[in-house]
């Protein structure tokens, strides 16, 4: 039975971005050399709240690219669609090596499972430039539930018979871990999708969920309030919390737990091979930058990896992530 994802769960402004009149791919962008860029300030497009895991990687590599290249980069935080609307306005924008993307696996993988149409073609209208593979993520329950494993949290999900459990957009990696579970254990565990990160562990504080899942600093406006319990990690262990096991470690048999996602830039298609090499390079180099290092320490991330790496990872990660999607059985919204 395919399950109807509800169009709520996507922001009615996501309209707009999916109708945004075409911008045309001039010769001269086609033709734009390192001699010449940057020419001006760099947009980077967060496609995600402000806040958040995302963005905050977003500002820490910007303000280091920029003091490389001598111009601003500029972060502008556009949300919702499961990152949808600011991937669409990236796709469509001058190819020269003025318009970034910050985004998700989601963002990069999902959207084209879960969405008719999200405004964008990954394999057409965008190149990945470098990303920062995924930390584990924190499954993390309401301290009313009493759950501190992965065994009490299945045995709490088939007493309560439905479960409310956070995830930060719809089919992203904490959305795919309810549906795997749910399949493992014949669960009825419900997803609860938000605009991102920091609006869903308020949620969690609020105490409207059961559970939620996302990253290590983003949930510790939780844990320190003890309105949350940690009782497992997606993929990897976390060096904080090295006592807390992972699914895997837990008995949770999916292939889908052995990816980790991740985080990273993006630009138009055409943007020049020597442009997209660079800003490639820059990423890297940008990890031994102390306010980078910061972030990066801060969510328990591994360093930004270069052009090379960055699609060998993504061509390796993309099939588990799209045939978990599938067998969701999801009709696009």
């Amino acid at each position: 039975m395919s399950t109807k994802i509800d169009r709520r769960h996507f922001i009615a402004a996501g309209a707009g971005a999916f109708a945004m009149p075409f911008v045309p791919r001039s010769a001269s962008a086609q033709a734009a050399s390192l001699g010449t860029w940057p020419a001006r300030q760099i947009r980077m497009i967060c496609s995600y709240p402000a806040g958040g895991q995302t963005d905050l990687l977003a500002r820490a590599y910007g303000e280091f690219i920029s003091k490389q290249v001598g111009k601003t980069v500029v972060i502008e935080n556009k949300p919702g669609a499961s990152g949808a609307i600011g991937t669409a306005e990236v796709a469509r924008a001058e190819p020269d090596g003025h318009t970034m993307l910050c985004s998700i696996s989601t963002t990069y993988i999902m959207n084209r499972v879960v969405m008719k149409n999200p405004g964008y073609d990954m394999d057409k209208d965008l190149t990945l430039v470098s990303v920062i593979p995924g930390a584990g993520l924190l499954l993390v329950a309401n301290p009313k539930t009493g759950v501190k494993t992965l065994e009490d949290f299945v045995a709490f999900a088939r007493k309560s018979g439905r479960v409310n459990f956070g995830t930060y957009s719809a089919g992203s990696a904490p959305h795919m871990t309810i549906h795997e579970l749910n399949k493992q254990y014949g669960l009825n565990i419900e997803p609860v999708h938000y605009r991102g990160e920091a609006p869903m562990w308020t949620g969690m504080l609020e105490g409207t969920l059961d559970a939620a899942m996302g990253s290590y600093t983003a949930a510790q406006s939780v844990l320190q309030s003890d309105r949350g319990t940690v009782f497992a990690v997606h993929s990897k262990k976390v060096d904080a919390i090295p006592a807390i096991k992972t699914l895997p470690e837990q008995g949770a048999t999916s292939k889908f737990f052995t990816v980790s996602g991740f985080s990273g830039w993006a630009v138009p298609k055409a943007t020049p091979q020597p442009i997209v090499d660079r800003l490639a390079e820059l990423c890297v180099a940008a990890n031994n930058d102390p306010k980078v290092k910061e972030v990066l320490a801060t969510f328990v991330l591994e360093p930004a990896i270069g052009f090379k790496e960055t699609n060998e990872l993504y061509q390796r990660e993309l099939p588990i992530w799209i045939e978990s999607a599938k067998s969701l059985g999801l009709e696009p919204a």
